[in-house]
């Protein structure tokens, strides 16, 4: 077993490389889908696909990572322990559960410090019918102007009619106007898009090749940045289904020590919200029976990470912005999504590995 610090990473590529390493430390294969566009640094990016136990398993539990891109900073690092982790291999493999880890979902916004895709879309509100008329958030259209001003910081104008917003209809409806998601505003924040994207598609094609035949998946994606910095909220990452719900209790709530909220019945820091990756499971492996969560760990107070999303899209839009500008606003956008200390590493190595052992029992009970 490796350090819990040592798993984790400083950019991308080292990212990579340290799964890749784990992986082939484990005796274990690794599928790469190579990502159209280059990195930051221009490495090459990927999905990285890694199972670990037989490929007929009748249980399988996927973890993944970087579902929004920087947020792989995170995710990343508890992929890397659990690799190295004896003990937690052998559990797994006792029970007869195989363990898909998928690295970087969205590695184009791993490596650029971005959460969104290089089509500037939020993966997270993608899986959508787009045969179908999309959502309509006229919430987050009354706000688009104010969230990206011409100039930044903002100004005091901008400042004060934001501050306006809030005190008249509260912080939980300004997060829930901009991240419920939109696909109206292509520049603007939680833009859902109007097509699937390439981490979409090739998700999908995963998903095909290795979970068809599973009768019962388990889900683990790992996010950060909603709730008291370093907890990690276990999120119902289901339909709006009282079975499935149960059965997320059941195998994380932790009798009551870590409570399993959901999007439906308020509970949860996130707001309600369509077009899930999750979604895809009902989608691809229609057979299988489905339980998972999505495992919130919190980083910075609501409005400072709002603030740092609302810098990084400025950026997006802005790109002659000034080089000192520019690597502040990554700067913050990096410390609103990872805090980059030894007893945060070690808080999200300890829950994720709980939330892992749990998945195990919850499929073989």
């Amino acid at each position: 077993m490796i350090g819990v610090s040592d798993a984790f990473s400083d950019s991308y590529a080292q990212a990579r490389i340290k799964f890749l390493e784990a992986a082939a430390t484990a005796g274990l294969r690794v599928a790469s889908h190579i990502h159209p566009e280059l990195g930051r640094d221009g490495e090459q990016l990927a999905m990285d696909v890694v199972l670990d136990g037989p490929a007929d398993a009748t249980s399988l539990l996927i973890v993944s990572s970087a579902c929004h891109g920087v947020e792989g900073y995170c995710g990343s690092g508890v992929q890397v322990f659990a690799l190295h982790d004896a003990d937690w291999r052998d559990k797994a493999r006792a029970e007869g559960v195989a363990v898909l880890y998928v690295h970087a979902l969205n590695p184009y916004g791993f490596s650029h410090v971005r959460r969104t895709t290089h089509e500037n879309v939020d993966l997270n509100r993608n899986f959508q019918d787009f045969s179908q008329p999309l959502p309509v958030n006229e919430a987050y259209r009354e706000l688009q102007p104010l969230l990206l001003p011409e100039v930044w910081p903002p100004d005091e104008a901008n400042t004060a009619a934001t501050n306006q917003y809030i005190s008249e209809k509260g912080i939980a409806a300004y997060q829930a106007a901009i991240t419920r998601g939109q696909h109206e505003f292509a520049d603007g924040l939680f833009y859902g898009g109007i097509a699937p994207t390439w981490s979409n598609q090739t998700l999908r094609k995963v998903l095909q090749t290795y979970a068809k035949t599973a009768r019962r998946v388990a889900w683990i994606d790992i996010h950060t940045g909603l709730g008291p910095s370093g907890l990690g909220e276990r999120i119902c990452a289901c339909r709006d289904d009282k079975a499935a719900l149960a059965r997320a209790r059941a195998w994380w709530g932790g009798e009551g020590a870590t409570p399993v909220t959901s999007i439906y019945d308020g509970s949860s820091s996130s707001a309600f919200l369509t077009g899930l990756m999750w979604s895809s499971i009902y989608e691809e492996c229609p057979d299988s029976e489905y339980t998972g969560i999505a495992m919130e760990y919190g980083t910075l107070p609501p409005l400072e990470m709002m603030q740092a999303l609302r810098a990084e899209h400025w950026l997006h839009v802005h790109r002659d912005a000034p080089p000192e500008l520019a690597r502040q606003i990554k700067q913050q956008m990096l410390d609103a999504f990872y805090v980059n200390t030894d007893a945060w590493k070690g808080q999200i190595i300890s829950q994720a590995r709980q939330s892992l052992f749990q998945a195990v029992d919850g499929l073989t009970s």
